[in-house]
């Protein structure tokens, strides 16, 4: 499968401070990666080198086979999307004529803008004034935006950060359509719920390091301690470990009809990121 980034021993220094170090991962066509990490782990400092924003110090990263460099020509920028947290949104106008404007600025036809609102779930706020939205609405009409040029790539930085619930589950529903498309997507988050639901691979970037890297249910299979735990209808619970006399136990309990559930002991992205970093994600 082609590699859509490539990344090779990227370091980037700011004065005496190291944001980055000898990090290296690809992303494959048409997968969601998730590059996971607390606050200032580099996560946002990565996309701007991948999108042509900033200069690494040194180490070799592409998109699409071409030097980072490269992503500031009009050409290499027709083909990405990105997310952050600067919206670039004109307050004193709508949100359709926000989006009717960068339709002419991409080149694309104003029909786009049904496919993005619906997407984003804000096809009956369209009229709505930018200045007068919450931070979410905010956010959604600009991953709206992000996706009027159907773009082959996208950079998500934290997407959901200020979502509530119910429009996150809409925004994943459409992440993973785009997916389907062959879209490729890759997502910084400290969500690792989200993580899980969405990415085909994560990786734990912590101090500009990464520090593991896999397929999340790999992950889990990993570092799971295989038991499982098993509640009785007294309200009993106890945990069962992949032994013969477990299994007999089971089969007991089983038969006399006493289970209520019964719960794989696999870890979350969560959990291992504590494990394999020593803090949480804040």
């Amino acid at each position: 499968m082609e590699n859509i980034i490539e990344v090779q021993s990227l370091e980037k220094v700011f004065a005496n401070q190291t944001a980055l170090e000898d990090v290296n991962f690809h992303v494959k066509k048409g997968e969601i990666f998730g590059f996971l990490g607390p606050s200032g782990s580099g996560k946002t400092t990565t996309i701007k080198i991948l999108t042509g924003q900033l200069n690494q110090t040194s180490g070799k990263a592409t998109v699409f086979g071409e030097p980072v460099s490269d992503m500031k020509k009009g050409k290499s920028r027709k083909k990405i999307g990105v997310l952050t947290d600067n919206s670039g949104l004109y307050g004193r106008l709508s949100i359709y004529d926000n989006l009717k404007l960068y339709c002419v600025l991409y080149e694309v036809p104003e029909r786009r803008i049904a496919d993005v609102l619906a997407l984003v779930n804000l096809t009956k706020e369209k009229k709505k004034i930018i200045s007068k939205l919450s931070k979410g609405m905010i956010q959604r009409v600009t991953l709206a935006r992000t996706l009027l040029h159907e773009p082959e790539l996208l950079f998500l930085d934290e997407p959901t950060s200020a979502l509530d619930p119910v429009n996150s589950q809409h925004l994943h529903d459409g992440l993973r359509e785009l997916k389907a498309r062959g879209t490729t997507i890759f997502l910084t988050t400290h969500d690792m719920n989200e993580a899980e639901l969405l990415c085909d691979r994560v990786a734990f970037l912590d101090k500009g390091q990464i520090q593991l890297m896999d397929d999340p249910r790999k992950l889990r299979k990993q570092f799971s301690d295989s038991t499982m735990t098993v509640e009785l209808k007294n309200n009993e619970k106890f945990v069962l470990k992949s032994t013969a006399e477990d299994a007999q136990m089971m089969f007991n309990q089983m038969s006399s009809n006493n289970i209520v559930a019964i719960h794989s002991n696999e870890p979350t992205l969560g959990d291992i990121f504590v494990q394999v970093t020593g803090r949480k994600l804040l």
